[in-house]
């Protein structure tokens, strides 16, 4: 009879202590695959919201200076080097002028004659003159004194005088131009700056020789006022051009950098929004001219920048994590009042703008348009016991972390999912 109570005893306890690691293993099975949630807190602060776009940096206007004369360079004046600022009419270079300079006195010489010719005719057309007086006053003492055909000639001689004084003064006037086409050939050899700024190219070398007969030989490239605005080239894609019009409008601030001071900030403004679109690959882009102050010339010609738009901000705002945004998960982690809201898609990757958006090819462009105007009506979720619990909120402005919250019912500090965290090893404490 002892026997039985021992036995039985010992088989109460090895029941009882059987379905106690039932029910930690159990326990512990449950805790180890129940998905781990990664969250992120709701914030409050500034939010800027931008467009980002690349660009080039190029000079506000390039001057190419060229040669309207032919000839040598003349190496006993300095020519100009690149990088070299230059002021308005300060001396570039200077084309040999001795041809040239030839032909100007030559010219001189010829409206000096031409002056010549115009005083020897106007002394016979005064000769001419006096000899037609005195035979009109001898022929009206006596009409049979002289001739008609006499007087015919005196009367001719005078008017083909006159004619030779008009023709040496035309001739006059004929040498003066050419004196003035030699004497500007001449000033043309002296190749001058036509503006202030930097030379950033010379396209010849000391002693070269120019021949200018056929087309204008380039001999430097003017950067204008560089130190004072330079502008960068950025192509804004199509999406964006609207917000980049409103940010000129408001003379919101443009922040870049470029690869050679990574650590430097610029600042610029937008300064014009061109028209004439660039299309690539079927992505439809517009110009936009940033300008920038360049004092201590950094930004040189070429240079790739990057660079940011400001096309909106809030000084205090709620701000979501993006991440929380993007989050989707699947019917079962989420309480069954809320799975009407992710019911029809198994992949938890889809996020909620694709899902809203998947069908969008097909719809009218009206259907489209009122989509769009809802697309920032969205869903947050977060932990409600072993569920998922949605939140509807109304979003904002955005930049690359945060999205302002219009309309929804959080606060700064709650806590959002962002994501499914990986299951933890066999055997670790979860």
């Amino acid at each position: 009879m002892k026997n039985v109570l021992r036995l039985s005893a010992i088989g109460l306890l090895v029941t009882g202590a059987g379905a106690g690691a039932l029910t930690v293993g159990a326990d512990y099975w449950k805790k180890h695959h129940q998905p781990r949630l990664r969250m992120a807190h709701v914030v409050q602060g500034p939010i800027v919201s931008v467009v980002n776009a690349t660009g080039k940096v190029q000079p506000v206007r390039t001057i190419t200076v060229g040669s309207f004369v032919s000839g040598p360079i003349d190496t006993s004046v300095p020519l100009a080097n690149f990088n070299q600022e230059v002021a308005k009419g300060e001396l570039l270079c200077k084309i040999d002028p001795r041809i040239h300079k030839a032909n100007l006195d030559r010219d001189q010489a010829t409206l000096a004659s031409r002056i010549a010719e115009v005083d020897r005719a106007m002394a016979q057309l005064q000769h001419a003159e006096l000899d037609m007086e005195r035979i009109t006053k001898l022929g009206e003492r006596d009409k049979t004194f002289i001739a008609d055909t006499e007087k015919d000639k005196f009367h001719f001689t005078v008017l083909k005088t006159r004619a030779e004084v008009a023709l040496a003064q035309a001739g006059v006037k004929v040498a003066e131009s050419a004196l003035t086409y030699s004497q500007a050939q001449m000033d043309y050899c002296e190749i001058r700056a036509p503006e202030s700024g930097i030379i950033i190219n010379r396209k010849i070398e000391p002693g070269q020789t120019l021949a200018a007969q056929f087309t204008t030989p380039e001999l430097f490239v003017i950067a204008y006022n560089l130190r004072e605005r330079i502008d960068v080239l950025a192509s804004v894609d199509e999406a964006d051009i609207g917000l980049i019009r409103q940010a000129q409008q408001k003379t919101l601030p443009v922040t870049f950098t470029v690869d050679a001071y990574s650590d430097l900030l610029f600042e610029g403004r937008v300064e014009e929004l061109r028209i004439n679109s660039t299309t690539t690959q079927n992505v439809v882009t517009y110009p936009v001219i940033v300008a920038a102050a360049n004092p201590e010339l950094k930004l040189l010609p070429g240079m790739t920048a990057s660079l940011s738009f400001e096309v909106d901000q809030r000084a205090d705002a709620i701000k979501i994590p993006n991440a929380a945004l993007r989050f989707f998960p699947t019917p079962k982690q989420v309480r069954p009042q809320d799975r009407h809201l992710v019911e029809g898609t198994n992949d938890p990757s889809t996020s909620e703008d694709d899902r809203e958006t998947g069908g969008a090819s097909s719809l009218s462009a009206a259907d489209r348009n009122t989509l769009r105007k809802q697309r920032n009506r969205r869903h947050v979720w977060v932990s409600d016991g072993e569920l998922l619990r949605a939140i509807e909120v109304v979003t904002g402005l955005s930049d690359s972390q945060y999205t302002e919250l219009v309309q929804g019912q959080l606060a700064p500090g709650d806590e959002l999912v962002t994501g499914i965290l990986p299951p933890l090893p066999f055997g670790s404490s979860p």
